[in-house]
């Protein structure tokens, strides 16, 4: 009986990558990571591998990722493997640790100031110190540019020519960001208080200007590890460096597809120019996903292999481990209501069908498009819950708005059309229905605002049915009263509290989690990509954002698009980044409409999948034979050389070129296939009503066992007009 001892049990059902990655020698690691490959087993098993060893102490290691629950995370799996004592923690958790512990040596006595929660409060004061009046979402947006600036190691007297560097959509002229910016400081200092990105400073400080505290930190943490490295700022890539102090036991793991938080001041460019920084660095690929079907991953490595850019530079192509499932579906509908309507109705049935709500998200890129499920998944009494972001009827914002309307009724005459009163209403809270406003806060909340006018232009084209006499009736326009009331019904509707339900979750929440079911939503140009994305690194981040929700899916994959915002709206293209799919899944009727005499035309667009691996196909070539060109052909060679001789005779009794009647894909497709119906010929891509009507018969036939002779001995064949 063989015993293994703890670190050989560790590596226990590892596959070679990530197994190559645990085994790694010490010293620079790079772990490429790509969505659903196991990259926290990995880089736990590598820390708990070398800790039962003996090569390293466990209490030497601090392993560093970005949210508070990856770091519970990687402690939970530390301890399953029996690596005790190891410190997982955030960068601002450790930073903080470090800071308190080592104060009174750092502050000759004095106790650490005071952390900041938020800065809006400090910033809507220095804000009115130079002369600017910020309402929340505008301060909100000001100590964004802040914390870049700051995270970025950009000091206030350089930020306006940071901001232009890095083309920064500023809130308000960049000078005048960088007073905003000085007197924040200013106030900070007056007040005794730290941001979370001093605190991170004050860490890089101790280490870098007190020997002796860096000694200590030296001597207790030997090890790193950080995870998600794609989301590194430079303030807290100075704050590693720091610790390392030239010492090169550094093991990261990222995926330069999955950087979409550049707007922060995080860049992959540290991950991307590992290897380069670090020229004796072990790069190990983990590409097998374990998170998805074949049918998934194949669509994910379509959409991500048209990126470009430096983070494309360390693309990874997945290979999908799980058994195949249902293909993706494409969705297109009329309007915005009857894609959220079909939406909610496939939850239901989802849920009817065993997959529990908890199970399944609907994201979308911007967190106003979210009323429309709420008001759906409400109707269709399908529980939800919102992540990272308020409901929609409780947002400060729409609150405010509605106490606005309510008291519009009082001032706007009652033949106002209601479109144009909500906007003069709206415009009591400085919404304006020109261009949004720059800046994130202030858009979204501009947004959600556009959102209520365009409900009132949803709720107008439903005039009230009012009954004059037992046989008559006529129709009355909707007034703002009676709109206020049903923004009243609804907000009531969707205040009860869930506990479990399906989530509805921006793209950018979105990151780090998954579900059975994902509905990836709103997929328009001017959506995604947002029309707000101008620069080339821009589209290719939203690009990335795409990517990032189809990975989020196990099992079924949604992706839709209205062809308009609301009904009879101006008409919107598909999102740039989906690929070019068959079209030819026909047409069907939609269940519910938008209004008492609409039913709007829904149609599917069906992905075809390799029917060997179960990869998404996207070339005309490779969707006519039905498989990838590196998968495994199983062509009956005997048949293949009569189609070609077949298709010889029939072109020059045609007098056309031999690939008018079926191209060489067509018949490799035939010869692999061998299609014995009707209905699995006119399957193939490639062949339609007008080639089956042609050449069915013949070509069935010498399937079937016929020779040419047999079916064209003589025999020619005229093109009908």
């Amino acid at each position: 009986m063989v015993v293994h001892s703890a670190s050989e049990q560790v590596l226990a059902g590892l596959d070679p990558e990530q197994r190559s990655a645990v085994t790694a020698p010490a010293g620079p690691v790079c772990i490429l990571a790509g969505a659903g490959t196991g990259k926290t087993r990995a880089i736990t098993s590598r820390i708990a591998h070398r800790a039962l060893s003996g090569e390293i102490s466990p209490r030497h290691v601090l392993a560093v990722t970005f949210t508070a629950r990856a770091a519970a995370e990687m402690r939970h799996r530390l301890t399953l493997l029996g690596a005790h004592g190891v410190q997982a923690r955030t960068f601002h958790a450790a930073a903080l640790r470090q800071v308190r512990y080592f104060a009174p040596r750092l502050l000759s006595g004095r106790a650490m100031p005071e952390l900041l929660d938020s800065k809006v409060r400090l910033v809507t004061l220095a804000a009115a110190r130079v002369g600017l009046r910020t309402d929340r979402a505008a301060a909100r947006d000001l100590a964004g540019e802040i914390e870049w600036a700051k995270s970025s190691l950009v000091e206030p007297a350089d930020y306006p020519v940071a901001a232009a560097r890095a083309m920064r959509e500023t809130p308000h002229e960049p000078a005048k960001v960088a007073e905003v910016f000085t007197a924040y400081e200013q106030l900070k200092r007056s007040n005794g208080v730290i941001d979370f990105e001093d605190m991170l400073r004050a860490a890089v400080w101790g280490i870098e200007e007190h020997p002796d505290v860096g000694e200590q930190i030296r001597t207790q943490y030997r090890h790193f590890v950080v995870d998600e490295y794609q989301d590194v700022n430079p303030l807290q890539q100075r704050l590693l460096e720091a610790w390392l102090a030239g010492r090169n036991d550094l093991t990261v793991v990222g995926d330069a597809s999955q950087t979409i938080y550049s707007f922060t001041g995080a860049t992959s460019a540290y991950l991307v120019d590992f290897p380069r920084r670090h020229r004796n660095a072990t790069v190990v690929r983990l590409v097998r996903d374990y998170r998805s079907t074949p049918q998934v991953v194949g669509l994910a490595n379509a959409v991500i292999s048209q990126a470009r850019g430096t983070e494309a530079r360390l693309r990874l192509e997945l290979s999908g481990q799980r058994p195949p499932g249902p293909e993706p579906d494409l969705r297109i509908f009329t309007d915005e209501p009857a894609e959220a309507n079909a939406v909610a109705a496939r939850c239901r049935a989802l849920i009817d069908a065993g997959t529990p709500a908890k199970e399944i998200a609907v994201l979308f890129r911007v967190n106003a498009q979210s009323e429309a499920y709420e008001k759906a998944l409400t109707e269709a009494a399908v529980p939800y819950v919102v992540q990272g972001a308020e409901r929609f009827f409780e947002r400060t914002e729409v609150r405010q708005a509605m106490v606005a309307l309510r008291a519009a009724t009082r001032s706007i005459p009652g033949e106002t059309p209601l479109p144009a009163a909500v906007v003069e209403a709206l415009t009591a809270v400085g919404w304006a229905p020109d261009a949004p406003p720059a800046g994130g806060a202030a858009r979204e909340r501009w947004e959600a605002l556009s959102a209520l006018v365009q409900l009132s232009e949803e709720y107008a084209a439903t005039p009230e049915v009012v009954p004059i006499g037992e046989a008559a009736s006529v129709e009355r326009p909707v007034t703002l009263t009676d709109f206020t009331e049903e923004l009243a019904r609804r907000a009531a509707q969707q205040h009860v509290p869930t506990v479990d339900g399906v989530t509805l979750a921006s793209l950018h929440s979105a990151k780090g989690l998954e579900w059975d079911a994902v509905f990836l939503i709103g997929l328009a140009e001017g959506t995604l990509p947002t029309t707000y994305a101008k620069t080339v690194e821009q589209v290719e981040e939203e690009r990335r954002l795409l990517y990032v929700g189809i990975t989020r899916a196990r099992q079924w994959l949604w992706l839709s698009y209205a062809a308009a915002r609301s009904p009879g709206g101006r008409a919107r293209r598909p999102s740039r980044f989906l690929p070019q799919l068959d079209r030819s899944g026909g047409t069907e009727r939609a269940t519910g409409g938008t209004g008492p005499a609409r039913r709007p035309e829904r149609r599917r667009t069906q992905i075809v999948s390799c029917r060997i691996c179960g990869a998404t196909l996207l070339a005309g070539p490779d969707r006519k034979l039905g498989r990838c060109p590196t998968c495994p052909s199983d062509i009956d060679d005997e048949l293949h050389e009569r189609l070609r001789e077949w298709r010889q005779r029939v072109a020059g009794a045609q007098k056309v070129p031999a690939y008018v009647v079926f191209t060489d894909a067509t018949l490799i497709a035939l010869a692999e296939r061998r299609p014995e119906r009707s209905e699995e010929l006119i399957a193939i891509a490639g062949i339609g009503p007008r080639k089956l009507g042609l050449y069915g018969e013949s070509v069935l036939a010498l399937v079937g066992g016929a020779g040419v002779d047999d079916v064209c001995p003589e025999k020619t064949f005229e093109i009908s007009s």
